[in-house]
């Protein structure tokens, strides 16, 4: 079968590379509900090595998998009962992916293989060194879920075939849409794309008093996006490819852009159909790709008009808004790593074909995601959707509901070639209190200068940390609030993701940016660090209704000044904060931070003081 489907293969042609849109029916992973009647509270989920189709007209895929699907089983707890699972890894072999790295402008990311039909490589293509020899080494991260950091899937806690984590979730937290995935340290961009990505899914009474779309009408939705290597005669092969682009500055510099791909895939089928009823239904969104932002919005198939009209968002990472939120005018944006709850009512959309399609700047040469079927029937559906969702919601403000006693966490993200560097980094900043401590002459590398909003007061922070190996210099007191501030002060967006809490955006400003560098102006790229005080940032871009709700991992573009606030208490131990584009994880911008008992934290001597909180104001 695999031969025969090879040699019909069609040729690459246009921005689906041959391949029929919506040609094959959206595949639904199986569900697990350990609590369910027989009160079970443990599980095992089994990493393996499996094949699967990713389209009819391709042969089969080698990938790595939960329980032997792509993606994994959708696992549905209670809300208060705590889990066990041990995550048992029995991979065989090697990864299966094909690594390479290709100039841009040869060999463009968003395009199938890389060699040349007698099997060379082009002039700048090369395989990155040591990919094809990676073992199966994984750890588990449930990502927003509120658990121990010995439970929490340490970068470095991996294990190796014919071993097994274990760990706990209390789900001591309301009903939301989570997700699970491998944080192997430096190589999780490889085995998440492996396929090791599932949904989770913790319920609680106060959804079920809503009456939502359930059954065979709520349906996850994990949307990622692969590349495929080809044969000698150019047909694709279905091999998984990761094929990223690298391009040589003005000065020699050679910088590599995170991985992209051509095809799109909706719970691991690409350019799927599904037949629906013209009902109400629900979709759990999960953007499980490594680097690729979706902005999605509903269009008709035939004509393309929007039908904005009929999405009504009514929950976040963390769980379901106050009320349901209209999608932002354009579409609404999801970046790595972000969920989306949406209802969408397809009853006034009878005997039509709808697209939901991606209208991101970034999108992929073909930027459709997945076609519905409606029904040409009228329904009795009893669901009306309600003016108000969450009643336990209570939004954070500084001061009120964000006690005046918390930390504040200031963290800048500084734009590729900073004092060197070819990648986009991130730096821990730390006060400096002491006046004779401050630079005379600026820019100096590592020291930024910002004004105060609330005060006026200019405040100058030296950079103390940026690698994951640094010295740990975050200390949150358990049972306290932080507020962290990510400051970008220049490059690519970031989907910023801190583990062990959920937190709400506070403010959102911004300082305007140096057209020539793409820095903000102020900051000196070459030094790596502001030439004088920046001043108080300008307003920004509003926080959608959606970005006032519980999240986990927020967008940053290039010149805003984010604040978040989350409370610390429920779990202690290690853990982590990074960018959720997988490749600038794990190119370093990732680091650790320890929440500890107070009680504890006053004994505890470490390089910024013993029981002293970071930045605490």
């Amino acid at each position: 079968m695999t031969d025969l489907v090879s040699r019909s293969a069609p040729a690459l042609a246009g921005p689906t590379f041959g391949l029929t849109k919506f040609l094959d029916p959206l595949r639904v992973p199986p569900v697990i509900r350990p609590h369910s009647w027989w009160h079970q509270d443990a599980l095992t989920m089994t990493a393996v090595r499996t094949t699967t189709r990713l389209h009819s007209q391709l042969p089969a895929t080698t990938v790595w998998a939960y329980d032997g699907h792509f993606p994994g089983p959708t696992v549905e707890v209670r809300s208060g009962r705590q889990l066990r699972v041990s995550w048992a890894n029995e991979i065989a072999g090697k990864i299966p992916l094909v690594a390479v790295r290709a100039p841009i402008a040869s060999a463009p990311q968003n395009s199938p293989g890389f060699r040349d039909p007698d099997g060379s490589l082009p002039a700048g293509v090369s395989l990155i060194d040591g990919v094809a020899d990676l073992p199966a080494w994984t750890v588990v991260h449930l990502h927003g879920a509120l658990t121990g950091g010995g439970n929490d899937g340490w970068a470095h806690n991996a294990v190796l075939r014919d071993a097994a984590q274990l760990a706990e979730y209390p789900n001591q937290q309301q009903a939301t849409t989570l997700w699970y995935h491998d944080h192997a340290m430096a190589i999780t961009r490889f085995t998440v794309h492996a396929g090791l990505a599932g949904t989770y899914l913790v319920r609680d009474e106060e959804e079920a008093s809503l009456d939502l779309p359930s059954g065979a009408h709520e349906v996850p939705l994990m949307i990622t996006d692969r590349n495929l290597d080809t044969d000698a005669t150019g047909a694709l092969t279905g091999q998984l490819l990761y094929k990223v682009p690298f391009v040589t500055t003005a000065t020699g510099e050679v910088l590599h852009l995170p991985f992209t791909g051509p095809f799109t895939l909706v719970n691991g089928v690409i350019w799927p159909h599904l037949n629906v009823e013209a009902r109400w239904y629900r979709f759990r969104v999960v953007n499980a790709s490594n680097s690729r932002f979706y902005r999605l919005r509903l269009v008709d198939d035939e004509t393309g008009a929007p039908l904005d009209h009929a999405v009504h968002q009514i929950g976040t990472d963390g769980g379901l808004l106050p009320a349901p939120a209209p999608l932002p005018s354009g579409g609404l944006t999801v970046a790595p790593a972000e969920r989306a709850d949406l209802l969408i009512d397809f009853s006034t959309l009878r005997g039509t074909r709808v697209r939901l399609t991606n209208t991101h700047p970034s999108a992929a040469p073909e930027p459709d995601v997945m076609q519905f079927r409606v029904e040409n029937r009228e329904r009795h559906d009893r669901f009306r959707l309600p003016k108000r969702l969450s009643t336990s919601y209570v939004r954070l403000h500084h001061g009120t509901t964000v006690p005046e006693e918390h930390d504040h966490v200031f963290v800048a993200l500084v734009p590729p070639g900073s004092a060197g560097e070819g990648h986009p980094q991130m730096w821990e900043l730390q006060e400096i209190t002491d006046p004779e401590q401050i630079p005379t002459t600026l820019p100096a590398a590592g020291i930024v200068q910002l004004t105060d909003p609330a005060t006026g007061r200019v405040r100058t922070f030296e950079r103390v940390a940026s690698l994951f190996d640094d010295t740990t210099s975050i200390f949150v007191d358990h049972g306290r609030w932080a507020v962290w501030n990510f400051v970008h002060l220049g490059g690519p967006a970031h989907p910023m993701h801190v583990h062990m809490s959920q937190f709400q955006a506070l403010t959102r400003t911004a300082y305007p940016l140096d057209q020539a560098t793409g820095a903000v102006a102020g900051f000196d790229v070459a030094t790596g660090g502001t030439v004088a005080p920046l001043p108080v940032p300008g307003p920004g871009r509003p926080l959608d209704p959606q970005e006032e709700g519980w999240k986990d991992t927020y967008q940053v573009g290039a010149g805003e000044w984010l604040t978040i606030a989350g409370h610390f208490e429920g779990a202690t131990g290690n853990f982590m904060y990074h960018c959720h584009i997988l490749d600038h994880e794990d190119e370093g911008m990732m680091r650790p931070f320890v929440v500890m008992p107070a009680e504890a934290a006053r004994f505890h001597v470490h390089r910024f003081g013993g029981g002293h909180h970071h930045g605490a104001t």
